[in-house]
């Protein structure tokens, strides 16, 4: 078993019904796709087998934000207990969202103590499916810039939360422009276990404009500017024994201008440009 490439339509710009991104997907080699779980609710976990004909249920994006007042929030997660059931009947085991790395109003710790139990919520209610719960930190410093409060923005600092919110199914949701806006380096990639990464975000970063100065919304196709060493990046992930999905996420208006073929298959080939061999 290996990690393995997955299609996310939205991410590279594509808004076609599942049906069609599926059939896309399989014609470009892809070997999962990620999904809106509460479409396989909406439609029942057979019926949606049935439509991924085959492609593995990559990963789902928690289908909330968990930054809710505290009634809403708690709505949200008993409506999460059956949507991830549903997710579970598919066959999905991955679920993931991504962490603000600043706040205008609380202080680090504050916020580090909120995040904390709202994930403990969110994490034990996923535990009980058996699906595992990504965190994506932000790492670009023009990202925090004008905010009051800095808040997590490493992989460290990451790996600290995941640690405690306690539920061992809580990882990292692990993409290549924070990790390389973040500073950080194979090295930590090298130092971390399989069952701390859940999901894996690939991307490119312009050429010629400093790491502090990256813009998180202006990235590249994996491998179009070689600024991210994504062949090493994933080829560690690879050695460590990550055996999750892939997905290209570049923010490309080049992509959302093509035809959804043209989009897909071209995201297909940048993927492997990095894959390791």
């Amino acid at each position: 078993m290996y990690m393995y490439k997955a299609l996310s339509a939205g991410a590279v710009g594509v808004t076609l019904p599942i049906e069609e991104c599926v059939k896309l997907a399989k014609e470009n080699g892809f070997t999962g796709i990620y999904f809106d779980v509460r479409w396989v609710y909406e439609v029942g976990p057979q019926q949606a087998k049935e439509t991924l004909a085959g492609l593995k249920p990559a990963a789902f994006g928690l289908p909330f934000d968990y930054r809710a007042e505290t009634v809403e929030f708690t709505q949200h997660v008993l409506e999460l207990d059956e949507l991830a059931g549903a997710a579970a009947e598919l066959g999905c085991v991955r679920c993931s969202t991504w962490v603000p790395s600043w706040h205008d109003e609380m202080d680090f710790e504050e916020n580090f103590q909120f995040h904390r139990r709202r994930m403990q919520w969110v994490g034990n209610t996923l535990d009980e499916h058996g699906i595992s719960l990504g965190l994506e930190f932000i790492g670009p410093k023009t990202s925090r810039t004008g905010h009051k409060y800095e808040f997590i923005h490493t992989m460290g600092e990451m790996l600290r939360l995941c640690r405690e919110v306690g539920p061992t199914n809580v990882g990292l949701l692990l993409d290549s422009w924070h990790w390389y806006t973040s500073g950080s380096s194979l090295e930590e990639l090298r130092n971390l276990t399989p069952n701390q990464i859940i999901d894996v975000h690939i991307n490119d970063a312009p050429a010629g404009i400093p790491i502090d100065e990256q813009v998180d919304h202006i990235r590249a196709m994996p491998g179009e500017t070689g600024v991210i060493d994504l062949k090493g990046f994933l080829a560690t992930l690879n050695d460590i024994g990550y055996r999750g999905p892939v997905m290209a996420e570049p923010f490309s208006d080049k992509l959302r201008q093509m035809p959804p073929e043209k989009a897909v298959a071209l995201t297909a080939e940048a993927i492997d440009s990095a894959w390791p061999k």
